[in-house]
């Protein structure tokens, strides 16, 4: 009987180590490192909320969006951003009433919906690109800046050019 609990006692102190060890790698090397290269990872992407009806605000025809800021309030206020997956567009409010389009298709292996917006940089999340809200690169791996689009605004009328 001794020698049972004697091997049950070994097998928990194994058990014990192998998780202790992956957790002490993942800490020296954080855990970025495991998913960096993952395509799978969950965009950060605030959602443009419906308005009456269902309406969010963005329609898409033609290689043309046009967003109603009335409706797409998000995109409203500075800073606020958002992805259009269809168009693989990124919108981005800078300020001032401007905002900036750019394609959604990262410079560096073509991920297009995995973004991420903080301190006024978008970061591609399959790899850790980063650019800035006119679309050049901030690092890479990516080596080339997104693709811009040109925008117009007549009042709460925002329109984007695809062609």
């Amino acid at each position: 009987m001794k020698q049972i609990q004697s091997g049950r006692l070994a097998d928990s102190r194994r058990e014990f180590l192998r998780k202790t060890g992956a957790v002490g790698i993942m800490s020296t090397l954080g855990v970025g490192f495991f998913t960096a290269c993952s395509e799978d990872t969950e965009p950060n992407i605030p959602p443009i909320a419906d308005g009456p009806g269902g309406n969010s605000g963005v329609t898409v025809a033609n290689n043309v969006i046009t967003i109603d800021l009335e409706v797409a309030t998000a995109l409203a206020e500075e800073g606020g951003w958002t992805l259009i997956p269809q168009s693989r567009v990124l919108l981005v409010n800078t300020g001032s009433n401007n905002l900036n389009a750019l394609t959604s298709v990262c410079t560096h292996s073509a991920c297009d919906r995995n973004w991420t917006f903080s301190n006024n940089r978008f970061t591609c999340t399959c790899h850790g690109s980063r650019f800035n809200t006119d679309g050049s690169l901030v690092n890479g791996p990516a080596t080339r800046p997104l693709r811009t689009y040109p925008v117009s605004r007549n009042g709460n009328i925002v329109t984007v050019n695809l062609s």
